[in-house]
């Protein structure tokens, strides 16, 4: 009996993600991460682009967002915070000296030592205390 080839078979769920089921021995949970981990990535730039945005209209301040693979820069006057990402740990640091250490989940969330919350909910403060009255 002559042995099958395996291929790579690609399921697309309906939900713009397309998921590879791949053969044995080869690494496709890492690459799916790694693709996840930088998809959130750009997520939460776009996140922190918006909030900082809607923190800004009243007051018609504006903040800059400077995105590359695995650095994020927020600027708003003399405030800003940076992102530093190694796949799914994210170091932040603020202009005041704090700063911490974050992980991407593949749920879209943040999680530190004492919390997880959403991305979201986490650009969202980001952006007030950065757009926040000086």
């Amino acid at each position: 009996m002559k042995a099958r080839e395996l291929t790579p078979t690609t399921v697309h769920r309906g939900d713009g993600v397309s998921l590879e089921d791949k053969s044995p021995g080869q690494q496709a949970p890492a690459i799916q991460d790694a693709r996840i981990h930088a998809e959130l990535w750009v997520s939460l730039a776009s996140l922190l682009r918006s909030y900082t945005a809607a923190h800004g209209l009243h007051g018609d301040r504006q903040a800059t967002v400077e995105l590359g693979e695995h650095k994020i820069m927020v600027r708003h006057g003399e405030k800003w915070l940076a992102l530093d990402r190694n796949g799914a740990i994210v170091a932040w640091k603020r202009e005041n000296g704090s700063g911490g250490t974050l992980e991407l989940t593949a749920h879209g969330r943040l999680r530190g030592p004492a919390i997880e919350e959403e991305m979201d909910l986490a650009a969202e403060a980001w952006a007030r205390g950065l757009m926040g009255e000086p």
